[in-house]
């Protein structure tokens, strides 16, 4: 498949719908694990405290909700452990104070470090064993986690939902994020993790791939390895390690995808939710994730893996010479995006040819796109540059860099200049159809042919922050808009109304019943029915009211157009 159509690199390298919103704004020394301590006396620890494999965790309270924050699950990959499989952290030398959070990863801008493998646990308050709701938490893995109130039941096992956040895989962490809405609406527990950005944690170059470890993909095997510790520690905190859902949006979404293909990912989840992350497959268009063999030498969507090195004075493409780069230099000769890579063990075919096949983890799906994705990327990229889409020659030279020579003229007649308002919406339109909706409509086919999908399209065209002094178009329902609706946001400072309200509690719902039961629906919110590619309907994620929505194919041109590429 040949390369066209590549997305812009500075879209990519926006971070964190949080950063994005922003910018369109203005725009005791006890080191046990749990089965040592399960026949010993239970330590004495202040509330709320849980027992891990490395020992104790001493968290917070917040508004009701227990937090452990800044938990390791994996040696620093620093040093000799740069660009190699995570390592398991070891024991504690004292109980851990999980009071505050760990860094994120090494990324673009002042904040980030390589010591970042750390996750965040947010409980119902008093869940695990120094809580008062429950009485040897974990002991039935079968009860049900909560009562007919929603509350927490006494004994219960809570069903668990990991975040994986998004970024581009070259920016944001699990900090950015906080659940507290789904921890005290759906009773659940929610953990958010970091894993390796970059090419720190996504790159194909001789040296390295010639170590015979498990290559390439070292965010993604952070990612697995985060769900491995899920596993094994999670009953400590009052959740059911067999009932783990993961969740992601933006590049997160895109590593649902990943860990859907993956083999290495069998039996870590039992449920997955993919928000936004259809870029970049699921079409014939794009051909970004690459083989490890021809991303060492071969420019695609992201600089070649040979060439980082040799930009960081290490053309001798060799191990050592690369682990002795400073960090910051490794980020600045990244050139802002990266992709996952077919190594051949954690990703044996891109997720494209495995559901196609239907050799990936045959999971319940939640899978979705929001109407407008593209709006917020012309905006940063022309309005927010001060360069908004004002003339046909200006929207004709900006469909050429974003769809190349290749489909220029195809686009410009199936969404030409003088059929929107003005040039930046036009270019969203087109984005939004052959970037995310499109690309996410054909997984969604491609999945319900062998396990239960639900697709739905978040359609609140008034989505904070909505219209912005500076932009020449609302934002509309932008890339990222719905994670405010489940999720409190950093930097997220705009109020819901009523009607978002309610859809917003709606939306919780759906997610944390479907962490639940592997199925949305529930007594008193709109009925979501499963997709199907004859009946090719979407749940529309509409304010006050969800309902069905029939005409996602014809509105964003899929089959009439994207789809004969």
């Amino acid at each position: 498949m040949k390369k066209c159509c590549q997305p812009s690199e500075r879209s990519e390298r926006g971070g964190t719908v949080a950063k994005l919103i922003l910018a369109v704004a203005a725009v005791c020394i006890l080191t046990l694990g749990p089965a040592a301590t399960a026949s010993a006396k239970k330590p004495s620890f202040p509330k709320p405290f849980a027992i891990t494999e490395s020992g104790p965790v001493l968290g917070v309270t917040v508004n009701g909700i227990d937090e452990y924050l800044g938990i390791p699950y994996a040696k620093p990959p620093s040093g000799a452990l740069r660009w190699m499989p995570p390592v398991a952290f070891g024991k504690f030398s004292a109980p851990l104070q999980a009071n505050q959070f760990g860094s994120e990863c090494t990324q673009p801008g002042p904040s980030g470090s390589e010591d970042c493998l750390f996750l965040n646990v947010y409980t119902p308050a008093g869940v695990g064993p120094g809580g008062s709701v429950v009485e040897g938490a974990g002991d039935d893995e079968d009860l049900p986690g909560t009562l007919p109130n929603g509350k927490p039941r006494k004994g219960s096992s809570l069903p668990v939902m990991v975040w994986i956040h998004g970024g581009g895989l070259t920016a944001g962490g699990g900090d950015l994020y906080d659940p507290t809405p789904l921890v005290n609406a759906g009773g659940v527990i929610v953990v958010t993790i970091n894993y390796r950005l970059g090419v720190l944690g996504f790159l194909a170059e001789t040296g390295l791939d010639a170590e015979k470890h498990l290559a390439g993909n070292y965010g993604l095997m952070d990612q697995q390895f985060a769900l491995q510790w899920v596993r094994k520690n999670i009953k400590s905190f009052g959740g059911n390690p067999k009932e783990v859902t993961i969740f992601g949006e933006s590049a997160g979404g895109q590593s649902v995808y990943c860990e859907l293909a993956s083999p290495l990912a069998k039996g870590l989840f039992r449920a997955a939710i993919a928000e936004s992350g259809s870029y970049v497959e699921f079409q014939t268009y794009f051909t970004a994730i690459e083989t490890l063999t021809t991303a060492e030498t071969t420019n695609g969507f992201a600089p070649s893996g040979n060439s980082v090195a040799t930009a960081v004075g290490c053309g001798n493409q060799t191990a050592t010479c690369l682990r002795a780069v400073p960090a910051d230099s490794l980020v600045a000769a990244q050139a802002g995006v990266v992709y996952p890579f077919v190594d051949g063990k954690l990703l044996v075919q891109t997720p494209d040819a495995a559901f196609t096949s239907g050799k990936f983890n045959r999971v319940p799906v939640i899978a979705g796109t929001n109407h407008d994705e593209y709006r917020a990327f012309v905006a940063e990229e022309y309005d927010g540059t001060g360069n908004p889409i004002e003339t046909s020659d200006e929207y004709t030279a900006a469909v050429l860099a974003l769809w190349t020579a290749e489909l220029e003229s195809s686009v410009l007649s199936e969404y030409p200049y003088d059929s929107y308002p003005n040039g930046g919406l036009a270019l969203s339109a087109s984005g939004t159809d052959g970037v995310f909706s499109c690309p996410a409509r054909n997984a969604d086919k491609l999945l319900s042919k062998f396990t239960t999908t639900y697709a739905y399209e978040f359609n609140d065209e008034n989505a904070p922050p909505g219209t912005i002094p500076g932009l020449s178009f609302p934002l509309g329902a932008f890339h990222g808009a719905e994670i405010q609706y489940l999720m409190l946001v950093e930097g997220a400072i705009y109020p819901l109304t009523t009607d978002q309200q309610t859809l917003s509690d709606t939306m919780i719902s759906y997610w944390t019943q479907f962490a639940k039961k592997r199925n949305p629906n529930s007594s008193g919110q709109p009925k979501w029915a499963p997709y199907g590619h004859v009946i090719d309907q979407f749940q529309s994620l509409v304010p006050p009211t969800p309902m069905p929505e029939t005409d996602f194919n014809t509105f964003h041109n899929c089959d009439s157009f994207w789809n004969l590429f």
